[in-house]
């Protein structure tokens, strides 16, 4: 296995093959330079050849093991002794069940920083029930205000749950543990649930409703789609438009590129006045193209900017010029983020797959 490049090189992680928060946090850290194996179940294993299209494999070596077996299990403890991390996404006590969870693993490496990523966390009474994101952003008192108003909440993808509350929260937790653990000499758990996350996400929006500013009606709040001047409007040409322009000098800017500035029409913050400037809004932007508006709006601070599809934003001049986007193996995909001044990141190499039997060796460390 080769070297990673960027500033998580030398950190070796064992990753317990999973559903996709747990990989896309392995997939992180491999993207800033830290060498990962992935183990592979016995009864997934014809899925590793799905590989070179699974984005979220990228940057790891696989390898099939049996941890039902003992055999398996000294794999995984052996390949743990020279670890930092350990990651598992699995119900809580399967790990135990197998003689790898923290008891066991901490027994070969007291080092050891061992995480553990669920939907409704290590205990508790939903602990050991079965969900998935929209369940987590739905109890976490997220989805509720996900959606416009006078309709049912908008599943938000898996991006809330699973990705930001859920693999964001868990890398965050791997990463303080490593620090403490460099002062303490002594490894821990994290407990990081999907749940948790998610309730964490909407901090800013607690407070908000704190001082009144924030109402439990989905569709009528200042970033819920509730004012037209932060809303996404049709385009002549059937696409859309995001429109975001909160503060009053960019909403004048707005105006102004829009045709609008000379128009009467109702103040900004009039909020009886709103239906009147969405109608109009709306009426604008449909008599033109998307790409038409980019140009109109282009270098001004109106925060006006198109909407994309996944496939058109590799080709946004913005996205071009950043290399927010690369191509592996073939299959274009986002880029590691963030960026390093001193220690950059290099392109992920495509996931390797080893044959069934063999073992993978860490790479010696400098």
């Amino acid at each position: 296995m080769a070297l990673g490049v960027g500033p998580l090189a030398g950190l070796r992680f064992v990753e317990m093959a999973g559903m996709g928060p747990a990989p896309f946090a392995s997939m992180i850290l491999a993207d800033l330079g830290a060498e990962g194996i992935r183990i592979e179940s016995p009864k997934k294993s014809l899925e590793i050849t799905k590989a070179r299209t699974d984005v979220l494999r990228r940057g790891r070596t696989s390898m099939v093991v049996d941890i039902g077996e003992e055999a398996g299990r000294q794999v995984v403890l052996e390949l743990c002794r020279d670890a930092d991390i350990l990651i598992e996404g699995f119900r809580p006590g399967v790990m135990e069940r197998r003689g790898l969870g923290p008891d066991d693993c901490f027994e070969v490496n007291p080092r050891l920083v061992y995480g553990r990523l669920t939907g409704w966390g290590q205990e508790g009474p939903l602990a050991r029930v079965a969900g998935h994101d929209l369940d987590y952003v739905a109890v976490a008192g997220v989805l509720a205000h996900i959606g416009r108003r006078g309709q049912p909440p908008t599943p938000p993808i898996n991006l809330v749950g699973d990705f930001g509350g859920g693999s964001m929260l868990l890398l965050v937790g791997l990463l303080a543990a490593l620090w403490e653990t460099q002062r303490s000499g002594v490894g821990q758990v994290v407990d990081a649930a999907m749940i948790d996350g998610s309730a964490l996400l909407m901090s800013m929006m607690h407070g908000l409703a704190a001082g009144g500013r924030w109402s439990d009606e989905a569709g009528v709040n200042l970033l819920d789609s509730g004012t037209p001047f932060y809303d996404v409007y049709g385009t002549k040409d059937g696409k859309w438009l995001a429109v975001a322009c909160l503060e009053p000098k960019f909403y004048a800017d707005w105006l102004d590129g829009a045709g609008l500035a000379e128009e009467d029409l109702p103040d900004q913050h009039d909020l009886s006045g709103w239906p009147i400037l969405r109608e109009r809004f709306a009426e604008v932007v449909a008599t033109k193209t998307r790409d038409e508006w980019v140009e109109i709006f282009d270098g001004r601070d109106a925060c006006v900017a198109p909407v994309l599809t996944m496939h058109e934003a590799p080709l946004y001049p913005h996205n071009r010029e950043r290399g927010n986007f690369i191509e592996i193996d073939g299959i274009v995909q986002p880029a590691p983020a963030p960026r390093f001044s001193r220690t950059p990141t290099s392109t992920p190499a495509k996931a390797r797959a080893l044959e069934p039997g063999v073992t993978a060796q860490w790479t010696e460390r400098a």
